[in-house]
């Protein structure tokens, strides 16, 4: 499928290019408007870039288009895990507050200098939990931002390393969230983000340079097991949360300044059906 500039992502893509602007710049000069013909030529431009980075991976389905996107995205940059603190300060910026980082699951708008092993604090949150496969911090899984986002300790604690599911007792300090002995779920607004994170990871990570192969499956308590759960519900997920402007500038600010890969599913969340 080739992106064209008036699909939702594309615009959303294009949004992400012009809202790239450093956080020191001023209220005034970010609410200066692009001209139309400037906008319309950043999200041809966008959408063509986006297109060149995939087309290895048109026209394929299934095992090949799972195949390919791993070859794509396998180039990249990595991060060590303290170079992770600054880089979450620029992914997860609040677009409203650039002093600020938003967290996944608490959507709470916090201040970039409160991260660290506080009860208040935030942290560093894996998405895919890193027992998962017994990849810690490593570079490689441990450090890719494409699946680390920030979060209050104490809500970081309760996920733990917990499968995604439905239902449970609320999450204090995350509204919207759930958990029991065996699962989490996310409030609405970042089900859909969840779900994208994980099955990027279950493409990027495929046993070939030294990491467990990391895969999907129907499951809670997978332990250990480089195994996630469950595709069903994430699927779901995929579909109800499509990719909103702050996931997509977020997969924008990782290609362009940290590891020069792009999650696939953001740009084509239509794939993750192709594949599972």
């Amino acid at each position: 499928m080739r992106i064209s500039p008036r699909t939702p992502w594309a615009a959303g893509l294009a949004v992400a290019a012009l809202v790239l602007v450093p956080a020191t710049a001023s209220a005034g000069s970010q609410r200066t408007a692009a001209p139309h013909a400037d906008a319309a030529a950043t999200a041809t431009t966008t959408a063509t870039s986006v297109d060149s980075y995939y087309a290895a991976a048109e026209g394929k389905t299934g095992a090949a288009l799972k195949t390919a996107l791993h070859d794509i995205i396998k180039n990249q940059s990595k991060v060590t895990y303290d170079g992770v603190w600054n880089a979450l300060k620029v992914t997860d910026q609040d677009p409203a507050n650039p002093n600020n980082v938003i967290l996944v699951y608490s959507g709470r708008s916090q201040s970039k200098s409160t991260n660290g092993g506080g009860a208040n604090d935030w942290n560093r949150e894996h998405v895919w939990a890193k027992s998962h496969g017994d990849f810690g911090t490593a570079t490689g899984p441990g450090t890719d931002l494409h699946h680390l986002r920030p979060e209050d300790v104490t809500v970081n604690s309760t996920r733990g390393n917990k499968d995604f599911d439905m239902g449970g007792s609320p999450v204090s300090e995350a509204p919207g969230s759930f958990t029991d002995s065996d699962s989490f779920e996310p409030r609405d607004a970042v089900k859909g983000d969840v779900a994208r994170m994980l099955l990027y990871m279950a493409v990027r990570y495929d046993g070939g340079d030294g990491f467990a192969d990391l895969e999907m499956n129907d499951k809670v308590n997978n332990g250990t097991a480089p195994l996630f759960g469950r595709i069903s519900l994430l699927k779901q997920w995929n579909q109800q949360d499509p990719p909103d402007a702050f996931e997509q500038r977020r997969n924008q600010v990782i290609f362009d300044t940290f590891q020069h890969n792009r999650n696939p599913f953001i740009d084509h969340p239509e794939w993750v059906n192709s594949i599972w």
